[in-house]
């Protein structure tokens, strides 16, 4: 059976679209967890990761294909991202990254995520190489990427 993706979900979405962290905020619950392989962000360190990463990358777009449920209750959705690195990326706890002009583009992969009542409780993007966040590190050539 078909369901339609929970409130939460696509106003998260359109919080990445148009760059909105107070929206993309009140779609997580406090307790949101981004995890990744190498490290896990709870909410505070993933909205400052997106104002950092909106003003080194103005141009920042995403893509994606409709969310998807998942047999286990999670649901996945296929993002397309990039933008090019025009401003300094001033990640906290990490030196400054200047512009370097390059276009960083993300390959195409899956998120996936877990929503409960409060709103996200679990953003987990597929491993692959290159893929966000790490990826876009490595394109404008930070010698160790945070994420």
């Amino acid at each position: 059976m078909l369901t339609d993706p929970p409130a939460a979900l696509l106003a998260y979405m359109e919080g990445l679209r148009t760059h909105d962290i107070a929206r993309i905020g009140a779609a997580m619950a406090d307790a949101v967890r981004f995890v990744t392989p190498v490290r896990t962000m709870q909410k505070p360190e993933i909205l400052n990761f997106l104002a950092a990463l909106y003003a080194a990358f103005p141009d920042w777009h995403y893509d994606n294909d409709p969310p998807a449920s998942c047999p286990d209750g999670s649901w996945a959705v296929r993002w397309r991202q990039g933008g090019t690195h025009t401003g300094t990326l001033a990640f906290p706890g990490f030196p400054p990254a200047e512009p370097t002009h390059r276009r960083v583009v993300i390959p195409e992969h899956d998120f996936h995520y877990r929503i409960a009542d409060a709103g996200l409780i679990e953003i987990r993007p597929d491993p692959v190489p290159g893929g966000a966040p790490r990826g876009i590190f490595e394109q404008i050539g930070v010698a160790l990427p945070p994420l």
